[in-house]
């Protein structure tokens, strides 16, 4: 009789765990979308988009402006740091220009 005890409060503590998690499953809050921050900063001799996501720097776009007479330069990004990591430590390419070849 103490085998046939011990199973079913076996199985009433299963059923109990069950009901608990399955209580616990409505306090989590469900996924959000990631906050995506697109900045804007302009002069008269330059234009810069940042792309951030989650407060992270995803995308540096620097546009030069035509100056009077001359002809403008292309457009070309910075690449950000990895995150995580102190960017005047990085030893790849954090923080340097890059012009795209083939954008279309």
């Amino acid at each position: 009789m103490t085998a046939f005890l011990s199973k079913s409060a076996s199985a009433l503590l299963l059923a109990a765990t069950a009901a608990l998690l399955s209580a616990c499953a409505g306090l989590v809050p469900p996924p959000t979308e990631a906050a995506v921050a697109r900045l804007t900063a302009e002069d008269s001799q330059v234009r810069i988009d940042e792309l951030r996501v989650r407060g992270q720097t995803q995308r540096v776009t620097v546009q030069p402006k035509a100056v009077a007479g001359a002809a403008s330069a292309p457009a070309y990004e910075v690449l950000p740091a990895p995150g995580g990591q102190d960017p005047s430590q990085a030893k790849d390419s954090a923080g340097r220009r890059v012009w795209p070849v083939l954008s279309f």
